[in-house]
Order: structure tokens, then sequence, then C-alpha cells
């Protein structure tokens, strides 16, 4: 099967635990890998303006993945969905910030493209509504069907 690992949003302005870091490249290490960074524009995404907050206006991703795109807002970028449609993968294994947020929003986005996304539901953390992820799990599996761990996507080489 070939897979692609989708990582999304995983750099410093989003504080991500060491644990998420380390399991995540442990698997961008395996197979192709693909990671989006949020970074602030609010001429393109009104965080400040609209929620008060914003992602830092530059940043780097945490994890060494093959390519990194940068995206403003949500979804990822036009180029990252092109990305990934010409790899032509019979699954994107998606992992990262914000599972009931952005991680969520890129699994429309991949669905939406004719993509088959899978949560790997292990190497998630949830937005401060809900740092467990769960909520964005239960979402995940009633939109797309597929969750996945980091152990069995290993134990399968």
């Amino acid at each position: 099967m070939r897979q692609v690992l989708l990582i999304i949003d995983v750099q410093n302005t989003f504080s991500p635990p060491a644990w998420l870091v380390e399991g995540i490249q442990e698997l961008a290490q395996r197979m192709p890998s693909v990671a989006t960074l949020e970074v602030h524009d609010e001429s393109r995404t009104p965080f400040m303006s609209q929620l008060g907050w914003r992602p830092a206006a530059d940043d780097h991703s945490l994890v060494e993945a093959d390519r990194v795109f940068v995206k403003h807002g949500y979804i990822p970028s036009g180029e990252t969905m092109a990305y990934l449609k010409d790899l032509n993968p019979d699954r994107v294994l998606v992992c990262g910030i914000q599972t009931d947020t952005c991680v969520l929003a890129a699994g429309f986005a991949l669905f939406d493209a004719g993509l088959r996304p899978a949560l790997i539901m292990d190497l998630t953390v949830g937005s401060s509504l809900d740092r467990s992820g769960e909520l964005g799990a239960r979402l995940w599996k009633h939109h797309f069907g597929q969750l996945v761990s980091s152990k069995e996507l290993l134990a399968a080489g």
C-alpha cells in the first residue's frame, strides 16, 4: 500500500509535546512525508481581527519532512493538495496539531480531493478546547472512518 504521511502544523507556535514530535519523526523516516506550516498573514486569514490571536508570521517545522508547505488558516494550501495528489497514494496518514480544527480540516480537504485520509490517533493533540483530541478523533471517525495507531503502522513495516 502506498502511503504518505501528512504532518499538520508541528511547529514552535503551537508548543507541541516532545513525544508528539519524536513519534511523528519516527514515521516520517519510514515513508514519504509532507508537513504543513501555519504562518500568519492577516490579509489572507483574519486571525487577529476575528479571534484576537494569531500564529507566528515566521516559524519552521519541528519534524524533518520531505516537503514543507506554508498555509494561511486551517486548510492545506492548493499546492500541498496538488503535490499529494501527484504522489497518488492509496492512503494519506494524517497527524499533528489540533485534531479538532486544522487536522480535521485537512481530512475534509483530502476527502474532497478524492484521497483517502486516515487519522493516526496517538500522534495528534487537540486544540485548547479539547487537548485530548478525542472530539476531533470522533468527528474524524464519523466523517472519514479511518483511524490507525502509530504502533500498527510501525508493526506493518
